[in-house]
């Protein structure tokens, strides 16, 4: 029996430039089941961005209806949304956003550092992420130590030591050669089977997209245009 992981209705978010309403996101209606893999394309522009951003809870809609596991995003105020992030979504960049002074160890150690985990349950947990992405090794490592491949891997690590339900990914392997690409997406494909984890990636890669997700939902203008099973 599936459950829904993510329902939005009418989700809209719009920006104003000047005189001018972009409507980054406009009307998208959709269910992601809890477990799958899905893939969101378009073009640049499209509004993928912008639609991981609402679901991760970095940005709020400007109208419609957005729930992840159960919580209505668009009814929680800034503090509800900040615990929300630290406990409920793992998110993945395509430019690692990790702490450059900071080993691997301690970057996938952050998350937890704000989660107020104790230090003895902190290790761990955090030696069994870099293990489950295959960096043990290299824990004691900085990020300029590090490959572009290793450095999204920590990234993950970093994404997953809080153990959340619901793994965003934006590019995450826009900054990578095509070996070290079908190792990120390999893993993410194994997280979300060994974990029942449902991930949402972004790409403007629809190869990627087709070799590593369940299904594709394509955007255009900020609308949902297609979803089919790939």
């Amino acid at each position: 029996m599936t459950t829904t992981a993510i329902r939005c209705h009418d989700l809209q978010r719009h920006f104003t430039r000047g005189a001018h309403t972009v409507r980054a996101v406009d009307g998208v209606s959709l269910e992601i089941e809890t477990g799958e893999f899905v893939g969101v394309v378009g073009t640049s522009g499209s509004g993928k961005t912008t639609l991981l951003n609402l679901i991760g809870g970095l940005d709020t809609a400007t109208a419609g209806h957005l729930e992840v596991m159960g919580q209505r995003l668009d009814a929680l105020d800034s503090r509800q949304l900040a615990l929300y992030r630290r406990t409920t979504v793992g998110i993945v960049f395509q430019a690692f956003h990790l702490l450059p002074a900071r080993t691997a160890f301690e970057n996938v150690e952050l998350p937890l550092l704000l989660q107020n985990v104790m230090p003895r349950d902190r290790e761990p947990r955090v030696e069994a992420a870099l293990e489950q992405v295959g960096l043990t090794a290299r824990s004691d490592h900085l990020p300029s130590e590090l490959s572009a491949g290793e450095q999204q891997r920590v990234a993950v690590a970093r994404a997953m030591v809080k153990h959340p339900r619901v793994l965003l990914a934006d590019e995450p392997t826009g900054n990578l050669d095509r070996r070290n690409s079908d190792d990120i997406l390999a893993l993410m494909q194994q997280l979300n089977r060994e974990r029942e984890l449902t991930v949402i990636m972004v790409s403007h890669d629809e190869d990627a997209v087709a070799r590593a997700a369940h299904r594709a939902i394509r955007l255009d203008d900020g609308r949902v245009v297609d979803g089919q099973a790939t």
